[in-house]
Parts: structure tokens; sequence; C-alpha cells
């Protein structure tokens, strides 16, 4: 036997008692310390990530709805729009509020973008809306609007914990929102990269507000800016890429995303409605 041993090469021998090792510990446990070497351990999910990126002291829930209007029919359409949102908000019944509503001025052309929170989150949603479908002028009103839309989508969305909240600010001011679609399972990578690199960007009042679609096209993520004028908003960005910290960010989001940028003219309506917007 050794005769024949020392025949066969080192390296297959070495190699034959690894491999029983590898079947020895295998077998023996799971828990063995050669397999622990291998196996990636996943901590399990503790939460939603609805519960874990948003604002805990709140519960605001916000809708967005993109309107693509007719082009001959836009000013009509602000119009019937503005008096509808007057209306809503004069009646205290209503558990709504609009928190900025645009027209396109860079990006897709004729196109109206409200934006509306629910203080209370889906009660407040569900209550609306039963009020609403047995309103008859509301009812109205949207037979009078769809003569005017090409296409029209909404989403339901949470605001992330580390963004500001939207509130007044003066005009007159442009808005920029950027959309981003995630890679599904990179939120929560997101928003740890994101509640460092919001920090950069604070100084000029420039952050509106961050959030996340909940219900809807999903992973997709909206940041809302709000600059003096195209000058300003170049200043204000070009500054940030002068602060440590600002271009890692940016480079890793920007691997894990689409990045759609546009830019709004907001609407004049009701005072109470000019939460964000100011013209």
């Amino acid at each position: 036997l050794l005769a024949h041993m020392s025949r066969i090469s080192p390296s297959f021998v070495e190699l034959s008692f690894i491999s029983f090792l590898c079947r020895r510990f295998s077998e023996s446990s799971d828990k063995g310390w050669f397999r622990s070497l291998f196996v990636h351990k996943v901590d399990a999910r503790k939460d939603a990530h609805s519960n874990l990126l948003s604002k805990k002291e709140t519960s605001n829930l916000y809708k967005i709805q993109f309107h693509n209007v007719k082009p001959e029919c836009l000013e009509a359409y602000n119009s019937l729009e503005a008096e509808v949102q007057n209306r809503l908000h004069q009646d205290q019944d209503y558990p709504c509020e609009v928190v900025g509503s645009w027209n396109t001025w860079y990006g897709e052309q004729d196109q109206a973008v409200h934006l509306w929170r629910y203080r209370g989150g889906y009660p407040a949603l569900t209550e609306c809306l039963k009020k609403l479908n047995n309103n008859k002028e509301y009812l109205e009103f949207q037979k009078e609007r769809a003569k005017m839309l090409v296409s029209r989508r909404n989403q339901l969305l949470l605001e992330f914990s580390f963004w500001n909240e939207p509130l007044p600010r003066p005009g007159p001011s442009i808005y920029e929102m950027r959309t981003y679609n995630l890679k599904p399972g990179t939120m929560i990578e997101w928003g740890n990269h994101w509640a460092r690199a919001i920090q950069y960007r604070q100084e000029n009042n420039e952050a509106v507000g961050g959030f996340f679609s909940q219900i809807g096209d999903l992973y997709v993520v909206y940041h809302l800016w709000a600059y003096g004028s195209l000058q300003s908003r170049e200043e204000t960005r070009n500054s940030a890429w002068l602060k440590e910290g600002w271009d890692a960010n940016v480079h890793y989001t920007g691997r894990r995303d689409a990045n759609q940028p546009h830019i709004y003219n907001p609407k004049k309506i009701n005072p109470k409605a000019k939460v964000i917007c100011a013209s």
C-alpha cells in the first residue's frame, strides 16, 4: 500500500483528503465551522420598507397625478382644475389639501402635475373618495375634464423620513421633479445613502420633498426641488459638487436608477393651497 501511495501525486492525495473533510463536516451539522465560512447569512426582514423609510411622527399619505392635456385645452383645464381645488379647500369635510400644482416647462409638454396630501393616511383617502363619489358637482367636473385630457395616471406615495416636509415658501420659484426608477430590492440602500446626501442640499432651501411609491408603479422615487431661476438652479447644483461626500453619493445612486428630470412652473391657486407653490 505504501508503495502504491508513493506513486500517487501529492496533489491528488491532498485533494482527496480535503474532499473527505468536506463530506464529514457537511454531514455532521449544518452549523459546522467549515460550512459557516461559505454560507452567507441574511438577517430576516423585521418590517416593511414603507415602515422603515417613512416618517413615524406623521400619517400623511400623498397622491401624485399626471394629466396629459390636449394642447388647445390647457388654459381651460387650468382654470377648471383651480376652481375645483379651491372648492375642496373651502369645504372642511374633505380631509385633503393640494401641496402643489404645476405645468411642465421642460420635459413632457402640455402636462399638469398635482400633488395631494391626506392627513390621516388611508382612512382619510377613503373618506375623501367616498364623499367625492357622492358629490354631483364633482362628478360633472370629472366628465368635463375628461374631454380635455389625452391620458392620466396617478400613484400613492409616502414621504421619506429624512426629507423635508413640504412647507410654504416665498416665490417666485421654478420646481424640478426628478424621478428615479429603482431596481427591486435597493430601496433601503437608496434611503441610507440619501439620508446622508440630503445634508449637502440644504443651504439654499432648495429641498422641497422626497417621496417613494406605495401603490401604482413600484420602486419609484420622486425628489422635488425649488429654485429661484434656472441660473440659480445651476449655481446651487454646482456648489453641491464642491462638498466632500456629495460625489460619492451621486456615484452610488447613479448606478441604481433611471433619472428623469422635469422642470415645472407652479399654477396660481387658492392661497390655502399655496403650500409650496408661489407664483
